[in-house]
């Protein structure tokens, strides 16, 4: 009972990969960028949604379904470092933030944000 104890409260520890992901297009220079505090499950989401034809983003899904899976790719851009202060929960603003600077570096570069 002792072992089971301990394995929750070591998975209460775990700490997701936080930060910004990007699904763009291989064809055209479209993308749609995402900041998430848990970016395995945001990208599992994501591609669950555009595979059931029921992504918030309608934009996306259009060019999901006129082009296909195969023409996307999701990638994370960047991760956000966890604070050594352990009591801070809420990353969202940082989040926000670093999400912004990636919309502009690749607006910079000639991709077109799908909103």
């Amino acid at each position: 009972m002792d072992r089971k104890k301990e394995l929750k409260e070591q998975y209460k520890q775990m700490k997701p990969d936080m930060g910004v992901l990007i699904v763009k297009s291989n064809l055209t220079n479209k993308c749609h960028i995402e900041a998430s505090q848990d970016l395995k499950s945001t990208i599992n989401k994501i591609k669950f949604q555009l595979k059931m034809n029921s992504h918030y983003n309608k934009k996306l899904q259009k060019v999901w379904n006129e082009y296909g899976e195969a023409s996307f790719a999701i990638e994370i851009l960047e991760y956000l470092k966890y604070d050594k202060d352990e009591t801070k929960a809420d990353y969202s603003e940082e989040l926000e933030i670093l999400k912004f600077i990636w919309e502009e570096k690749l607006a910079n570069k000639g991709m077109e944000a799908i909103k």
